[in-house]
């Protein structure tokens, strides 16, 4: 048996409630929000292990709860889709969530999904923090999580823009500074791995965020290769 807590969040009724009660005879502890705020306040007030998100609600859609959700957290976000075209599952997988499930869906292929998704997550290292504020400070760094830019602290009018995989890397470094990580598990948090697309080396991303960040790309400050191991993130992460 499993104390996972799940969440989900669709604005029909008819699909929810039916859906929490067959999760929750697989043993997870199962929440409910029927739109993007109440989501978004429930992951607030408690831990969530994992969001079954529907792309298509009214007011926020799916896909701005997902990319607000992996601004500051975590959480293992499984996207639930009606639309049969290929472009919400790519833009939902770019936004940082982790599978999709197109409806009409099999309930244990659903149980399926978030089974191996949780398992992916929990080999992953312990995070140091939740990047739960605007600012984080490292080096000679600030990145703005709410617009995906650094500014350099000796030039503060400069600022760099980062890509969303870049993006979603350093932070992935910020939320594990000093511990080493592989390349598959870096990968799991970029690419997500069921997006073919973003499944390119892990070793090129990093050397173009070093490009970004580093005064000598070829002698790294920050992100340090461990040579048969992955790479650390060397330097102390500091929150306002």
């Amino acid at each position: 048996m499993t104390t996972q807590h799940l969440l989900i969040v669709d604005d029909h009724r008819n699909i929810r409630e039916p859906l929490a009660d067959f999760l929750r005879k697989y043993g997870f502890r199962v929440s409910q929000a029927a739109n993007g705020q109440e989501a978004l306040a429930a992951l607030k007030r408690e831990e969530v292990d994992l969001v079954v998100l529907d792309i298509l609600m009214p007011g926020e859609s799916g896909l701005d709860v997902c990319r607000r959700i992996r601004e500051t957290m975590n959480t293992a976000v499984i996207l639930l889709t009606a639309v049969s075209d290929d472009t919400d599952k790519i833009i939902g997988l770019e936004m940082g969530a982790d599978d999709y499930v197109t409806k009409p869906f099999n309930p244990r292929e659903l149980v399926a999904r978030i089974k191996g998704v949780l398992r992916r997550v929990e080999a992953l290292p312990r995070a140091y923090s939740k990047l739960d504020a605007a600012d984080i400070h490292f080096g000679d760094w600030t990145l703005n999580t709410n617009t995906q830019t650094l500014t350099h602290t000796g030039n503060p009018g400069e600022t760099i823009e980062l890509s969303s995989i870049e993006f979603r890397l350093l932070t992935t470094f910020l939320r594990h500074p000093k511990i080493l990580m592989s390349r598959d598990q870096l990968l799991d948090h970029v690419s997500n791995r069921t997006a073919s697309v973003f499944d390119r080396s892990i070793d090129n991303q990093v050397s173009r965020l070093r490009r970004k960040i580093e005064d000598d790309p070829k002698k790294p400050r920050y992100i340090k290769t461990v040579w048969g191991g992955g790479y650390l993130f060397s330097c102390d992460v500091v929150k306002p």
